[in-house]
């Protein structure tokens, strides 16, 4: 069986307060990108395949560093192992498009997708806020791509209220460049406060063009200070005739909307780069 996990964005991403556990509340609006996902697929191992492992996990596409054993996919099987000890061995081959520590919650909608797969292939009757409760668990973003559509969140991310949100008719650009951002670290620099306007209202009350001056990551001060290239990212964005520019997320990712399709032939070099189109949600 296989599914695609789906990228995010953030459309508007505020840090309101730090938490007494070290984390911190959030307000911001996650928006799916359907255009861009990874693959994975899972399929039941023969019980004489010669494996020390429960989950045989293929990571392809992109490098990521690390074991393989400790990735969030695993993660989500293994969570579900200890609660249906019937689940059987299973290969998982990934193959990843979602650009990594960028912002775009790659790991987070795989992890997600992980959980509803193996809900479905082996009718675990987990209803979705069984699996939404079993998400959080994993991580913050993981709920999100649960729902799978536009979504007001508080919390550490994964209190969600969906909303109807219409860019229809907007295309989009995605910039990835060579450069990644720890999350942890991104966080060490923010003092948390709450914005003049909330997010939600500005998504949902105000035209694309007037996000420019209300809708605003707080991520982008620090991270532009440390790498000053992801800010000409959003600059370019603009001078291409972006109505609306952002980092997503805590980076390194830059999106733009236009009301057009932009030219991208000669930008951004030796960068990630994806062009789309949005829909009505």
């Amino acid at each position: 069986m296989i599914i695609f996990p789906v990228a995010k964005i953030n459309l508007g991403l505020n840090v309101v307060e730090r938490r007494p556990d070290g984390y911190h509340n959030l307000q911001t609006v996650f928006m799916p990108l359907p255009g861009l996902c990874d693959a994975l697929e899972v399929t039941v191992m023969d019980e004489q395949f010669p494996s020390a492992v429960d989950c045989d996990l293929k990571v392809t596409n992109i490098d990521i560093e690390g074991d393989e054993q400790k990735n969030l996919v695993v993660k989500a099987y293994r969570l579900l192992k200890e609660e249906f000890p019937a689940l059987p061995r299973v290969h998982a081959h990934l193959y990843k498009a979602i650009p990594t520590q960028a912002g775009m919650g790659g790991g987070s909608s795989d992890c997600a997708a992980m959980l509803t797969l193996l809900n479905t292939m082996f009718g675990l009757g987990l209803t979705e806020q069984q699996l939404i409760d079993r998400a959080a668990r994993l991580g913050a973003d993981c709920p999100f791509f649960i729902i799978g559509c536009p979504a007001y969140a508080e919390g550490i991310g994964e209190q969600l209220q969906p909303i109807d949100l219409s860019v229809n008719g907007l295309s989009i650009v995605v910039v990835r460049p060579d450069i990644p951002v720890p999350t942890r670290e991104a966080f060490s620099l923010i003092t948390p406060h709450y914005p003049q306007k909330n997010c939600r209202d500005v998504v949902l009350t105000q035209s694309v063009e007037t996000w420019r001056d209300d809708l605003v990551n707080d991520f982008e001060a620090s991270v532009f200070a440390l790498h000053p290239e992801i800010a000409t990212i959003k600059e370019r964005l603009y001078q291409l005739g972006a109505v609306y520019a952002a980092m997503s997320g805590s980076g390194s990712a830059v999106f733009g909307f236009f009301r057009h399709q932009p030219s991208l032939e000669g930008e951004f070099p030796g960068m990630f780069t994806w062009q789309g189109q949005m829909s009505t949600f």
